[in-house]
């Protein structure tokens, strides 16, 4: 009797091990903060759940993510600031506000430079692209990967816009990126820079005409309840990157560092192909929903009105890599 008591007690025990140790063992995953500025039903969203899941199938029970989405973690120029101090751990950061902290990526920036995004792919996961990469360190900027934001397209509440002249005097709100709005300057905008979450209820208050962003992003942040008007401009092709605190990067072993890496690229995967969805069916969507699509323009005679700023960009970020880009195959 007494051994069946001790043996009882064993498997007591061992039952007692198991149920403190499985919560403590799922306990061990480390948290992780991912932020970004849309729905978590984005392509930002996508990417960041495409990264959760790699990096759980790369590091099983290591990491927790968990997702920020709709700018809870601030705007993008916040949220960088949060990877750079180490308070926000990942975020994916679309490709506007960049130049503000790696001046070198503004241009990607620079309106009509890539013929579509089959040219933007090619640059951005080629040399140029990579070496881009590469600038943000100096940053306290982890960058691990380019993916999607989207072909970029002109919105608007006020007209129809078919020619370059239908820009001229329009209330524009711009990323916080002076490529971008020395663009829609050299159209005769009136363009001014905008933190993204104050971006709706903006256009709803009557304080801009419109705005521009890649279809995807329109859908996901419902600016066809506050625009009329969609012109597919396509006039800014917008990565996105995946960012990694420095901080949570040198905490992290060389194995981890190859698993965050292979999560990055599934993010940046996913998000190009959401947005690439949106682009070919979400058009249609917007226009069921109420909004007056303007699908052709000349884009020859959009990116001839944009000329007067390339001087001066083609002067800050360097003649032959504009044309190395222009010309990348």
């Amino acid at each position: 009797m007494k051994i069946r008591h001790l043996l009882a007690a064993a498997v007591a025990a061992v039952c007692l091990h198991a149920a403190v140790s499985a919560p403590a063992q799922a306990q061990d995953a480390r948290p992780l903060k991912f932020g970004y500025i849309l729905a978590p039903d984005s392509q930002l969203g996508a990417g960041a759940a495409a990264f959760a899941a790699a990096l759980e199938k790369q590091a099983p029970g290591r990491y927790k993510i968990d997702q920020f989405p709709n700018s809870t973690l601030g705007g993008e120029v916040e949220m960088i600031k949060g990877i750079q101090i180490g308070a926000v751990d990942l975020a994916f950061i679309t490709g506007a506000p960049l130049p503000n902290f790696v001046p070198e990526a503004g241009v990607i920036n620079i309106p009509f430079l890539f013929r579509d995004t089959a040219h933007a792919y090619a640059v951005l996961d080629g040399p140029i692209g990579q070496d881009l990469l590469t600038k943000f360190a100096a940053k306290d900027i982890v960058a691990l990967a380019w993916g999607e934001n989207g072909m970029r397209h002109l919105t608007n509440a006020k007209r129809p816009v078919t020619t370059p002249a239908d820009v001229q005097g329009l209330k524009l709100r711009t990323p916080q990126s002076e490529v971008i709005m020395a663009g829609f300057k050299a159209l005769n905008a009136d363009a001014s820079p905008l933190p993204f979450p104050q971006l709706y209820d903006a256009l709803k208050a009557g304080q801009f005409d419109g705005q521009e962003n890649p279809i995807a992003t329109i859908i996901a942040s419902k600016f066809d309840q506050v625009q009329k008007h969609l012109t597919l401009t396509a006039h800014v092709y917008d990565p996105a990157v995946v960012v990694v605190s420095p901080d949570l990067w040198a905490e992290l072993s060389d194995t981890d560092k190859t698993a965050f890496t292979a999560a990055a690229k599934a993010a940046a995967a996913a998000s190009r192909t959401y947005a690439a969805e949106a682009e070919a069916k979400g058009v249609a969507q917007l226009e069921k929903a109420g909004m007056q699509v303007v699908r052709t323009v000349d884009r020859a005679a959009f990116a001839k009105a944009v000329e007067p700023a390339m001087p001066a960009l083609e002067a800050k970020f360097g003649a032959d890599l504009v044309r190395q880009i222009r010309s990348a195959q």
